[in-house]
């Protein structure tokens, strides 16, 4: 049987590692695209790639489809970047629509030939809850409602095909990321946590779970959605 490759970006670290190492518990074969070399080994094949690099991604993609049939892709690298309005920084505007948008456009461009040529596809992204409202996120939460938006206009246009595209939404996750941005201990980790329903962090192997759903042959019937993996968090923003 031949080997089912699924491109991770950012899947050497937090999220991306849980959703490589998930991967290869599925029977895929992972090809991991990060910045930094993964913390642990065993999570499939590593290409180390700045992807803020429009041309050095360009080639890294080329490369990849030209040597590997890909049909399954988890567009799950991104940066926050937290401030409030009156602070968010051009620069980091750019930034994040780059890395956090642009990459996943460019890698579902890139795979999209040899999901038409199997008449199958599983595209993943990694939204955010933050698409339904969250103080300090101007440039973050324009990055992950764009990724939203084109998951949708994408799987209406490649359902003809047998290419799903969906979305998982994660709420608050025990990340390094998140502990940067949140200390443990502090005011503000206690309060996201104390207003989490299920009263505690999520962890990166549950959007894993997620991501692995949306992944398989079985799920076909099930394309343009988001599922937030968040506790709860996002039944009862209001209070």
């Amino acid at each position: 049987m031949s080997e089912k490759y699924v491109i991770v970006t950012g899947g050497a670290h937090n999220i991306g590692a849980a959703i490589s190492k998930r991967m290869k518990e599925d029977g895929f074969s992972p090809l991991v695209l990060d910045i930094k070399e993964p913390e642990e080994s065993g999570l499939g094949d590593f290409f180390k790639i700045d992807l803020t690099d429009l041309n050095a991604t360009r080639d890294l993609l080329s490369e990849i489809v030209n040597k590997y049939d890909v049909t399954r892709v988890v567009n799950n690298v991104g940066l926050v970047k937290p401030a409030p309005v009156e602070e968010a920084r051009i620069e980091d505007f750019e930034l994040l629509m780059n890395l956090n948008v642009r990459t996943a456009l460019l890698t579902t461009q890139a795979t999209l030939p040899a999901m038409k040529r199997a008449g199958f596809g599983r595209i993943v992204c990694n939204a955010s809850r933050v698409v339904l409202g969250k103080e300090l996120r101007t440039n973050y939460s324009a990055s992950k409602g764009a990724i939203q938006s084109m998951v949708r206009t994408w799987a209406l246009e490649l359902a003809q095909h047998g290419v799903t595209v969906n979305c998982v939404a994660p709420g608050p996750i025990a990340t390094t990321a998140f502990w940067e941005n949140n200390p443990p201990n502090s005011e503000r980790a206690k309060k996201i946590i104390d207003s989490v329903p299920v009263k505690r962090m999520g962890e990166p192997s549950e959007v894993a779970n997620a991501a692995s759903f949306f992944l398989d042959e079985r799920s076909g019937f099930v394309t343009g959605q988001t599922i937030f993996v968040c506790g709860g968090i996002t039944v009862g923003l209001s209070n």
